[in-house]
């Protein structure tokens, strides 16, 4: 095992010499007699040093002094002052310039200050263990980012590369679809279209998610009033329909700031969650109300509540509240997208247990 090295500083040649011979078993020792020696010990052993041992009164230099032109060549040293006397404004400008781990007054007591050189020597070596763990988990850090770029990269690279042959599927699977063709045929082209369109959905839904984290999603900000819906995805309708559920809007006519295309697409999003989750034969409330400054947008739904420890969850890129290993539907993008449009709304989504259900609600500034 490497010693650790410490300097030991003292005008009285006996006394350096009765340091070196107390600590040299355990460490390896440096000696000077004087400030400006020391310093130039320093300067000849440029290695790693543990620990300063000094004393205060010394001529040309003083203890405090000479610590203090340490600070910076050796920061992380520890240092401990030895003094004859023990008036207080000597310590405090130990303590504040010196930077002193601990002050012992002479003559020393040799157990005492061995035992106080131990635990500096132990908070030097933690000190070090710390830096260490810090620059491994820097690096780590790096790594992790430099992961999370090469993840976007790719899962944009091949997203982009996916709706290549998505779009030669949906065109000749569409001229398939006007042709002559037997029920059969038809049903298996019907089959490849729903097909297609599936995958296309997810890869866009995957790119809008990567776009959104790498900060590459462009939002086209105007003033708008949001009214009215437009018409309801298929899907959508045919889930309300299944369950016999019923859309209650008030929408206030108020402008906001915001992109149309994208902030429908979140309130419709929302709707679907709450359809998915909403008990039967009962109505999903759709409500703008201001709110200083800003328009809510409140969805809510009459159903069981969502446990706290389950949102954040629910937040999570591709987590599905089902067993996926069951058939179950949906790829677990739907909040996550909400989430990230909304983020480059500068707003965010916020959940709330009401007494006969959930409410989804989310802000944006008034124009």
């Amino acid at each position: 095992m490497t010693k650790h090295t410490i300097l030991c500083v003292d005008d009285e040649i006996d006394n350096v010499d009765a340091l070196e011979r107390l600590f040299r078993k355990k460490f390896t020792v440096l000696k000077a007699t004087s400030g400006k020696q020391a310093l130039e010990v320093l300067d000849q052993n440029p290695g790693p040093l543990a620990l300063i041992i000094t004393d205060q009164r010394m001529p040309e230099m003083t203890g405090v002094e000479f610590l203090e032109k340490t600070l910076n060549s050796h920061p992380e040293t520890i240092r401990i002052l030895l003094t004859g006397y023990t008036d207080l404004e000597s310590v405090i400008m130990a303590v504040n310039k010196g930077q002193i781990f601990r002050y012992l007054t002479k003559p020393w007591d040799p157990v005492d200050l061995a035992n106080t050189v131990d635990h500096a020597i132990e908070r030097y070596a933690l000190g070090q263990e710390l830096k260490e763990k810090n620059a491994e988990l820097a690096k780590a850090l790096d790594e992790l980012k430099s992961l999370d770029v090469a993840k976007s990269n790719f899962m944009i690279l091949i997203n982009h590369e996916l709706k290549t042959p998505l779009t030669s599927i949906l065109s000749f699977s569409a001229l398939l679809s006007e042709s002559n063709l037997a029920d059969e045929d038809k049903l298996m082209v019907n089959r490849i279209n729903r097909s297609a369109e599936r995958l296309k959905n997810l890869v866009d839904d995957v790119l809008l998610v990567v776009r959104a984290e790498t900060n590459q999603l462009k939002i086209d900000l105007q003033n708008v009033a949001f009214t009215q819906f437009d018409e309801i995805p298929k899907d959508l309708q045919n889930l309300m329909n299944q369950k016999h559920l019923t859309i209650d809007s008030k929408l206030e006519p108020l402008m906001v700031r915001a992109d149309v295309r994208l902030v429908k697409q979140v309130i419709q999003r929302l709707i679907h969650n709450a359809a998915k989750f909403c008990q039967e034969n009962t109505p999903i409330h759709v409500e703008t109300v201001k709110s200083g400054n800003n328009l809510r947008f409140l969805v809510s739904n009459k159903g069981p509540h969502i446990e706290s420890r389950v949102v954040d969850k629910i937040m999570k890129p591709f987590y599905i509240d089902e067993d996926v290993m069951h058939h179950s539907t949906g790829t677990g993008l739907g909040l996550t997208i909400c989430q990230a449009i909304l983020k480059a709304h500068g707003s965010h989504l916020q959940f709330k247990n009401t007494d006969q259900g959930v409410m989804v609600y989310f802000e944006l500034p008034l124009a």
